[in-house]
């Protein structure tokens, strides 16, 4: 039986169709934990992250990981994207180690957005060691042609955030919270990029407002349509916080 007939098997019997059709078959406890990389680019990609809190996200730091890594300079020819494939690096990287980064107790009386705000922050605090380059990671996010890769992470991190926080939900508020929620976290890292208090305290702060002014998003935008144009309107947002303009 595939993923997909798995998770759509789950769904209770009178879920309308479209949703039946729709969900996607990404959900942790079924993605399969294979590396993300070839061997070669992976050695590559994390030997040129270690040179970006030095050089930015730039060719040199692609460069000089390549021959760090032990490769010949040709070898960022593997990278069509050049630089956007260190950040997207970063961002896969990421995602994939927050499950390792924050585990919470069984009997943790935690509610689910509690949760979400530790995962979200830890998230962001694992920009720590590049946050002075990422307003550069963010113009090259905000890019055409990087774009739809760009929110499509943005996406399954929102995705992963709140299957760590425990919620299973598989109604359309699956898609409203998601949204939502890489609404906020976009905006918090952008906010991060210019926060100077100590451990990002502001950051935190300003997650805890973002998050409490969205807590009834779900609710009010409870179809498929609204959500499409709710989603619609939160890319060109994140788009344009990016520095892409329309």
């Amino acid at each position: 039986m595939s993923v997909r007939s798995v998770i759509v098997s789950r769904l209770p019997p009178r879920q309308p169709a479209l949703l039946r059709t729709s969900l996607r078959s990404y959900y942790s406890q079924h993605h399969p934990d294979l590396p993300p990389f070839p061997q070669a680019q992976e050695a590559i990609l994390s030997a040129a992250l270690k040179r970006v809190p030095e050089y930015g996200f730039s060719e040199k730091a692609l460069t000089l990981g390549a021959r760090d890594a032990g490769y010949l300079d040709v070898s960022v020819q593997l990278f069509p994207r050049g630089v956007f494939d260190v950040v997207n690096y970063h961002l896969v990287t990421q995602r994939r180690a927050l499950k390792d980064a924050v585990q919470f107790p069984d009997d943790a009386k935690l509610g689910v957005g509690r949760k979400i705000k530790t995962l979200a922050m830890t998230r962001l605090r694992a920009n720590r060691d590049v946050i002075q380059h990422w307003q550069g990671a963010l113009g090259h996010m905000s890019l055409l042609e990087n774009l739809p890769a760009s929110l499509k992470e943005l996406n399954l991190l929102a995705d992963e955030m709140w299957y760590l926080a425990g919620d299973t939900a598989v109604d359309f508020s699956w898609y409203t919270k998601r949204a939502t929620l890489a609404a906020v976290y976009a905006s918090s890292e952008l906010f991060m990029t210019t926060d100077t208090s100590q451990d990002f305290a502001s950051t935190e702060e300003f997650l805890d407002r973002r998050l409490e002014s969205v807590q009834k998003v779900g609710g009010a935008v409870g179809g498929f349509t609204q959500y499409v144009g709710f989603w619609a309107g939160n890319s060109l947002n994140l788009a344009r916080s990016w520095g892409m303009r329309f």
